[in-house]
């Protein structure tokens, strides 16, 4: 069993860790780190320390309902989650996470859009070999 890195904890939630196949367990958020315990197999955890993270980003749906939420640490690596209150347990990030390095991800119509508005710079990317 993992030991926490947290001394206190301020927030906990049911979630799911979403990486291949959903992975449920409980995360907790707390004063040192951003945690998360599977709930079958306490040795399948995942520690994110406030200092390892680069930004969260949060998919947000029409009527400002989030579904899902990742926090991208400084070597490249994301973690996937959602929890049962999704705003809940952001609200409770945003304390240690500032505010600047919190935001929405792209939408499907947004990378849809910014894919057509690329298409008449395409020409000049490709170059023509005699």
């Amino acid at each position: 069993m993992a030991q926490s890195q947290n001394t206190r904890v301020e927030y906990t939630e049911r979630a799911s860790f979403l990486s291949g196949l959903g992975t449920y367990g409980d995360v907790m958020v707390g004063d040192r780190a951003f945690e998360f315990y599977n709930e079958r197999n306490r040795d399948d955890f995942v520690q994110i320390p406030w200092d390892e993270v680069d930004y969260v980003a949060a998919e947000v749906l029409p009527g400002k309902k989030i579904s899902r939420f990742a926090i991208f640490i400084k070597d490249g690596n994301k973690f996937v989650f959602s929890t049962r209150n999704n705003k809940a347990t952001l609200r409770a990030v945003r304390e240690h996470v500032d505010a600047s390095r919190i935001q929405r991800s792209p939408s499907l119509l947004d990378v849809l859009k910014a894919g057509v508005r690329a298409i008449p710079k395409i020409p000049s990317m490709i170059r023509h070999e005699k």
